[in-house]
């Protein structure tokens, strides 16, 4: 494999010229420039981007954290961030904490022997104390970190609101909601907060249902849904996210219960599997992709030394589908 000594030996200029022409600084002649660009097109050679980078004193990587790729929300947000951050010249280096307990702290050690150039922080971690000392480009997705530290969300209020409003519009009078481990630090609290507030303003008595920290495989969630139909008989309505509304769908059909005549269900999320039964589940939609494209812009210019918000707040949507 040619090297770029290599190069300049066939181009008869010094190493250095070389590097000027591959890296684009400085003034070389057109001259040269073409002896050098021939002799690389000759010898066939490949920039060492690794050595390239410790140069530049970057390394174009971004640490993506997160619970589960597998996750239908998950999986969106990170094919919606690959492809923004791609348009800034960077890759992204995904990291699913399930099941693995030291994946987040080793992400961080990367991050501070600049091994990659920030973090978007999007897991339920309860060790938010790991990032307290770390004084590199970080942003956290959907969670509450440090005061240093900027947070992107979507407006749960406001999700909590439009959710609440449809059930109570479509006559729920007992409804349920299952609501994410209350240990972990996230705006999304926000949702079932308001939604529960909006039930007792309408005088509507309802139920809470907490999951177990860190949970996101479907046989939990049907284990879930099981235990709720079980000990709440006299629900009609629930409220949670997509994946855990789909197990209560297919556990009320289990009951012979119709939807939405006899409960009805909304999910939090919107994402593509509330609409792949025989009905589409009414949703509360997150605007995955513009969480994305939001998200690699802030860390960007994070790594840039940019000024940028320090909370960036997207709005939600209500999709009315078929369940409520």
């Amino acid at each position: 494999m040619a090297s770029i000594r290599d190069v300049a030996k066939l181009a008869q200029v010094a190493p250095s010229t070389v590097s000027l022409v591959l890296n684009n600084k400085g003034y070389v002649s057109e001259a040269l420039r073409k002896k050098v660009l021939d002799a690389i097109e000759k010898l066939n050679y490949v920039p060492n981007e690794l050595a390239r980078n410790l140069y530049r004193n970057c390394t174009n990587i971004i640490g993506v954290v997160v619970p589960d790729i597998a996750h239908p929300f998950f999986g969106a947000f990170i094919r919606f961030l690959e492809v923004a951050l791609y348009k800034h010249n960077y890759k992204i280096m995904v990291c699913s904490t399930i099941e693995r307990e030291n994946a987040e702290h080793e992400l961080v050690d990367m991050l501070r022997r600049q091994m990659i150039d920030g973090i978007i922080m999007g897991c339920h971690s309860l060790e938010v104390d790991l990032y307290d000392n770390v004084n590199k480009p970080i942003v956290a997705f959907d969670r509450i970190i440090n005061n240093k530290i900027p947070i992107i969300r979507s407006d749960h209020a406001q999700g909590g609101r439009l959710a609440a409003q449809a059930m109570l519009k479509a006559g729920c009078k007992h409804p349920l909601q299952i609501i994410g481990a209350k240990s972990v630090t996230t705006p999304a609290h926000l949702h079932h907060a308001t939604f529960r507030e909006e039930m007792l303003k309408a005088k509507v008595d309802i139920k809470d249902y907490e999951m177990e920290w860190n949970k996101f495989s479907m046989d939990y969630f049907c284990q879930v849904a099981k235990e709720i139909f079980e000990r709440y008989p006299e629900i009609d309505g629930i409220y949670g996210t997509d994946m855990i509304i789909c197990a209560c769908y297919a556990e009320a059909c289990k009951h012979n219960l119709k939807v939405p005549q006899d409960i009805k269900l909304i999910a939090y999320d919107g994402t593509l599997i509330t609409n792949c039964g025989l009905l589409n589940i009414t949703s509360i939609v997150q605007p995955i992709e513009q969480l994305a494209q939001k998200t690699a812009q802030m860390i960007v210019s994070l790594i840039k030394n940019e000024d940028i918000e320090k909370e960036i707040i997207m709005p939600v949507s209500l999709r009315q589908g078929d369940t409520c």
